[in-house]
Protein backbone atom coordinates (compact mmCIF):
# COMPACT_ATOMS: atom_id res chain seq x y z
CA UNK A 1 0.00 0.00 0.00
CA UNK A 2 1.55 3.34 -0.94
CA UNK A 3 2.27 6.05 1.56
CA UNK A 4 -0.91 8.15 1.80
CA UNK A 5 0.50 11.13 3.64
CA UNK A 6 -0.71 9.96 7.05
CA UNK A 7 2.54 8.19 7.93
CA UNK A 8 6.10 8.93 6.80
CA UNK A 9 7.33 6.62 4.07
CA UNK A 10 10.81 5.38 3.30
CA UNK A 11 10.35 5.15 -0.48
CA UNK A 12 9.44 7.77 -3.05
CA UNK A 13 6.79 7.18 -5.69
CA UNK A 14 9.56 6.84 -8.28
CA UNK A 15 11.29 4.16 -6.23
CA UNK A 16 8.06 2.21 -5.85
CA UNK A 17 7.39 2.38 -9.58
CA UNK A 18 10.92 1.12 -10.26
CA UNK A 19 10.32 -1.73 -7.78
CA UNK A 20 7.26 -2.74 -9.80
CA UNK A 21 9.15 -2.62 -13.09
CA UNK A 22 12.60 -3.86 -12.03
CA UNK A 23 11.76 -6.09 -9.05
CA UNK A 24 13.88 -4.54 -6.31
CA UNK A 25 14.73 -1.37 -4.43
CA UNK A 26 17.91 -0.54 -2.51
CA UNK A 27 17.50 1.04 0.93
CA UNK A 28 20.69 2.69 2.18
CA UNK A 29 21.26 3.04 5.93
CA UNK A 30 18.37 0.68 6.60
CA UNK A 31 19.96 -0.31 9.91
CA UNK A 32 22.88 1.16 11.92
CA UNK A 33 26.46 0.05 11.31
CA UNK A 34 26.98 -0.83 14.99
CA UNK A 35 24.34 -3.58 14.62
CA UNK A 36 26.26 -4.96 11.64
CA UNK A 37 29.44 -4.97 13.75
CA UNK A 38 27.73 -6.79 16.63
CA UNK A 39 26.13 -9.32 14.30
CA UNK A 40 29.41 -10.02 12.48
CA UNK A 41 31.12 -10.82 15.77
CA UNK A 42 28.52 -13.53 16.40
CA UNK A 43 28.84 -14.83 12.85
CA UNK A 44 32.65 -14.97 12.97
CA UNK A 45 32.39 -17.04 16.15
CA UNK A 46 30.02 -19.49 14.48
CA UNK A 47 32.14 -19.88 11.35
CA UNK A 48 34.99 -21.10 13.61
CA UNK A 49 37.33 -19.07 11.43
CA UNK A 50 39.78 -16.43 12.62
CA UNK A 51 39.08 -13.00 11.10
CA UNK A 52 42.80 -12.16 11.35
CA UNK A 53 44.04 -15.40 9.76
CA UNK A 54 42.96 -15.91 6.12
CA UNK A 55 44.58 -19.35 6.25
CA UNK A 56 41.55 -20.45 8.31
CA UNK A 57 39.16 -19.40 5.54
CA UNK A 58 39.32 -22.83 3.94
CA UNK A 59 35.90 -23.03 2.28
CA UNK A 60 34.31 -20.73 -0.32
CA UNK A 61 31.01 -20.61 1.59
CA UNK A 62 29.80 -21.46 5.09
CA UNK A 63 26.06 -21.56 5.61
CA UNK A 64 24.68 -20.29 8.88
CA UNK A 65 21.17 -19.22 9.78
CA UNK A 66 18.10 -18.60 11.89
CA UNK A 67 19.67 -15.97 14.16
CA UNK A 68 17.39 -14.49 16.81
CA UNK A 69 19.88 -12.51 18.90
CA UNK A 70 19.06 -8.86 19.51
CA UNK A 71 21.41 -7.28 16.93
CA UNK A 72 19.75 -9.32 14.16
CA UNK A 73 16.20 -8.58 15.33
CA UNK A 74 16.96 -4.89 15.75
CA UNK A 75 18.47 -4.75 12.23
CA UNK A 76 15.39 -6.38 10.71
CA UNK A 77 12.87 -4.17 12.50
CA UNK A 78 13.95 -0.57 12.08
CA UNK A 79 11.38 2.15 11.50
CA UNK A 80 12.87 2.68 8.03
CA UNK A 81 12.26 -0.93 7.04
CA UNK A 82 8.81 -1.15 8.61
CA UNK A 83 7.72 1.91 6.65
CA UNK A 84 9.07 0.35 3.44
CA UNK A 85 7.24 -2.93 4.16
CA UNK A 86 4.01 -0.97 4.54
CA UNK A 87 4.63 0.73 1.20
CA UNK A 88 5.55 -2.40 -0.77
CA UNK A 89 3.38 -5.10 0.83
CA UNK A 90 0.61 -3.11 2.48
CA UNK A 91 0.01 -1.86 5.99
CA UNK A 92 -1.08 -4.74 8.21
CA UNK A 93 -0.30 -7.36 5.54
CA UNK A 94 3.13 -8.55 6.76
CA UNK A 95 4.61 -10.12 9.88
CA UNK A 96 7.60 -8.66 11.77
CA UNK A 97 10.85 -10.57 11.29
CA UNK A 98 11.68 -12.81 14.24
CA UNK A 99 14.83 -14.38 12.83
CA UNK A 100 17.42 -13.40 10.25
CA UNK A 101 17.10 -16.47 8.04
CA UNK A 102 19.97 -17.91 6.03
CA UNK A 103 23.52 -16.49 6.05
CA UNK A 104 25.69 -17.81 3.19
CA UNK A 105 29.01 -16.37 4.41
CA UNK A 106 31.29 -16.17 1.35
CA UNK A 107 35.07 -16.21 1.55
CA UNK A 108 37.68 -15.22 -1.04
CA UNK A 109 38.45 -18.43 -2.93
CA UNK A 110 39.50 -19.68 -6.37
CA UNK A 111 37.08 -22.59 -5.95
CA UNK A 112 33.58 -22.82 -7.36
CA UNK A 113 31.15 -22.34 -4.44
CA UNK A 114 28.80 -24.88 -6.03
CA UNK A 115 25.66 -22.81 -5.53
CA UNK A 116 25.89 -20.15 -8.23
CA UNK A 117 22.86 -21.12 -10.31
CA UNK A 118 20.02 -18.76 -11.22
CA UNK A 119 16.89 -19.28 -9.11
CA UNK A 120 14.10 -17.73 -7.11
CA UNK A 121 13.60 -18.39 -3.42
CA UNK A 122 10.64 -20.78 -3.34
CA UNK A 123 8.29 -20.41 -0.41
CA UNK A 124 6.31 -23.54 0.48
CA UNK A 125 6.58 -27.32 0.48
CA UNK A 126 9.55 -27.13 2.87
CA UNK A 127 8.43 -30.32 4.61
CA UNK A 128 9.83 -32.25 1.62
CA UNK A 129 13.51 -33.15 2.29
CA UNK A 130 14.25 -32.69 -1.43
CA UNK A 131 14.73 -28.93 -1.67
CA UNK A 132 14.35 -29.04 -5.47
CA UNK A 133 10.73 -30.03 -4.80
CA UNK A 134 10.02 -26.87 -2.79
CA UNK A 135 7.49 -24.67 -4.56
CA UNK A 136 6.25 -21.20 -5.46
CA UNK A 137 2.91 -20.13 -6.90
CA UNK A 138 1.55 -17.07 -8.64
CA UNK A 139 0.25 -15.53 -5.39
CA UNK A 140 3.63 -16.12 -3.69
CA UNK A 141 2.24 -18.36 -0.97
CA UNK A 142 4.36 -17.95 2.16
CA UNK A 143 6.54 -15.03 1.04
CA UNK A 144 5.82 -11.31 0.71
CA UNK A 145 9.37 -10.16 -0.07
CA UNK A 146 12.87 -11.52 -0.57
CA UNK A 147 15.26 -9.37 1.46
CA UNK A 148 19.04 -9.10 1.19
CA UNK A 149 20.70 -7.61 4.30
CA UNK A 150 24.33 -6.52 3.99
CA UNK A 151 26.18 -7.04 7.29
CA UNK A 152 29.54 -6.19 5.70
CA UNK A 153 30.62 -3.76 3.01
CA UNK A 154 30.17 -5.45 -0.38
CA UNK A 155 31.95 -4.30 -3.51
CA UNK A 156 31.87 -5.71 -7.01
CA UNK A 157 34.65 -8.24 -6.26
CA UNK A 158 33.11 -9.43 -2.98
CA UNK A 159 30.68 -12.04 -4.36
CA UNK A 160 27.70 -9.67 -4.61
CA UNK A 161 24.46 -11.43 -5.43
CA UNK A 162 23.54 -10.99 -9.10
CA UNK A 163 20.00 -9.88 -9.97
CA UNK A 164 18.22 -10.22 -13.29
CA UNK A 165 16.40 -6.91 -13.52
CA UNK A 166 12.72 -7.34 -14.39
CA UNK A 167 12.89 -11.14 -14.18
CA UNK A 168 10.04 -11.22 -11.64
CA UNK A 169 7.63 -10.42 -14.47
CA UNK A 170 8.79 -13.47 -16.46
CA UNK A 171 8.48 -15.64 -13.33
CA UNK A 172 4.89 -14.51 -12.76
CA UNK A 173 3.98 -15.56 -16.30
CA UNK A 174 5.64 -18.95 -15.77
CA UNK A 175 3.76 -19.56 -12.53
CA UNK A 176 0.31 -18.37 -13.60
CA UNK A 177 -0.76 -21.50 -15.57
CA UNK A 178 0.13 -23.73 -12.58
CA UNK A 179 -2.47 -22.11 -10.33
CA UNK A 180 -2.52 -22.65 -6.58
CA UNK A 181 -0.22 -25.68 -6.71
CA UNK A 182 2.51 -23.69 -8.42
CA UNK A 183 5.78 -25.14 -9.65
CA UNK A 184 8.70 -26.79 -7.91
CA UNK A 185 12.18 -25.33 -8.05
CA UNK A 186 13.09 -28.25 -10.32
CA UNK A 187 10.25 -27.39 -12.71
CA UNK A 188 11.09 -23.70 -12.68
CA UNK A 189 14.73 -24.40 -13.43
CA UNK A 190 13.79 -26.73 -16.30
CA UNK A 191 11.07 -24.50 -17.70
CA UNK A 192 12.35 -21.06 -17.77
CA UNK A 193 15.09 -19.39 -15.82
CA UNK A 194 16.86 -19.44 -19.19
CA UNK A 195 14.05 -17.21 -20.47
CA UNK A 196 15.34 -14.46 -18.18
CA UNK A 197 18.87 -14.61 -19.60
CA UNK A 198 18.24 -11.48 -21.66
CA UNK A 199 17.41 -9.38 -18.60
CA UNK A 200 19.96 -6.75 -17.57
CA UNK A 201 22.02 -7.66 -14.51
CA UNK A 202 22.51 -5.67 -11.32
CA UNK A 203 24.83 -6.38 -8.39
CA UNK A 204 23.85 -6.28 -4.72
CA UNK A 205 26.60 -3.98 -3.47
CA UNK A 206 26.72 -1.37 -0.73
CA UNK A 207 27.90 -0.53 2.75
CA UNK A 208 27.00 -2.58 5.79
CA UNK A 209 23.49 -1.53 6.79
CA UNK A 210 22.17 -1.58 3.21
CA UNK A 211 19.10 -3.70 2.48
CA UNK A 212 17.70 -4.72 -0.91
CA UNK A 213 13.95 -5.33 -0.84
CA UNK A 214 13.08 -7.66 -3.71
CA UNK A 215 9.93 -8.99 -5.31
CA UNK A 216 9.57 -12.66 -4.28
CA UNK A 217 9.74 -13.74 -7.95
CA UNK A 218 13.06 -12.01 -8.69
CA UNK A 219 15.62 -14.32 -10.31
CA UNK A 220 19.05 -14.05 -8.69
CA UNK A 221 22.31 -15.93 -8.29
CA UNK A 222 25.38 -16.23 -6.12
CA UNK A 223 28.86 -15.93 -7.60
CA UNK A 224 32.47 -16.68 -6.60
CA UNK A 225 34.30 -14.31 -4.26
CA UNK A 226 37.29 -12.61 -5.89
CA UNK A 227 37.86 -9.93 -3.25
CA UNK A 228 39.90 -9.91 -0.06
CA UNK A 229 37.41 -9.86 2.84
CA UNK A 230 34.52 -12.25 3.60
CA UNK A 231 31.01 -11.19 2.68
CA UNK A 232 28.31 -11.38 5.34
CA UNK A 233 24.79 -11.17 3.90
CA UNK A 234 21.46 -12.52 5.14
CA UNK A 235 18.51 -13.39 2.93
CA UNK A 236 15.42 -13.69 5.13
CA UNK A 237 11.89 -13.71 3.78
CA UNK A 238 9.26 -11.22 4.83
CA UNK A 239 6.29 -13.39 5.71
CA UNK A 240 2.77 -12.28 4.72
CA UNK A 241 0.09 -11.85 7.37
CA UNK A 242 -2.53 -12.41 4.66
CA UNK A 243 -2.22 -14.06 1.23
CA UNK A 244 -1.56 -11.85 -1.77
CA UNK A 245 -4.65 -11.00 -3.81
CA UNK A 246 -4.57 -10.31 -7.53
CA UNK A 247 -8.15 -9.01 -7.81
CA UNK A 248 -8.69 -6.66 -4.88
CA UNK A 249 -12.12 -5.07 -5.13
CA UNK A 250 -11.07 -2.11 -2.97
CA UNK A 251 -8.39 -1.06 -5.46
CA UNK A 252 -5.77 -1.32 -2.71
CA UNK A 253 -3.29 -3.57 -4.50
CA UNK A 254 0.24 -3.39 -3.13
CA UNK A 255 3.24 -2.84 -5.40
CA UNK A 256 4.10 -6.56 -5.04
CA UNK A 257 0.63 -7.42 -6.32
CA UNK A 258 0.62 -4.73 -9.00
CA UNK A 259 3.82 -6.15 -10.50
CA UNK A 260 2.12 -9.54 -10.91
CA UNK A 261 -1.02 -7.92 -12.30
CA UNK A 262 1.01 -6.06 -14.91
CA UNK A 263 2.94 -9.19 -15.86
CA UNK A 264 -0.33 -11.07 -16.43
CA UNK A 265 -2.26 -8.17 -17.97
CA UNK A 266 -4.81 -8.19 -15.14
CA UNK A 267 -6.98 -5.21 -14.14
CA UNK A 268 -5.32 -3.02 -11.56
CA UNK A 269 -1.84 -3.20 -13.01
CA UNK A 270 -1.92 0.44 -14.05
CA UNK A 271 -2.14 1.66 -10.45
CA UNK A 272 0.12 4.67 -9.82
CA UNK A 273 1.99 5.24 -6.56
Amino acid sequence: MPNDGKKPGTLTGEQIERFIQEGFVRVDHAFPSHLADEARAILWRDTRCDPTQPSTWSRPVIRLGMYTQQPFLDAANTAVLHAAFDQLVGEGRWLPCRSMGTFPVRFPSPDDPGDAGWHIDVSFGWENPDFMSWRANVTSKGRALLMLFLFSDVGEADAPTRIRVGSHLHTARMLAPAGEDGLSLRELAANGFRETAGCPEALVTGEAGTVYLCHPFLVHSAQPHRGSQPRFMAQPPLFPRHPLELSRKDGGASPVEVAIQRALGLPGGATAF
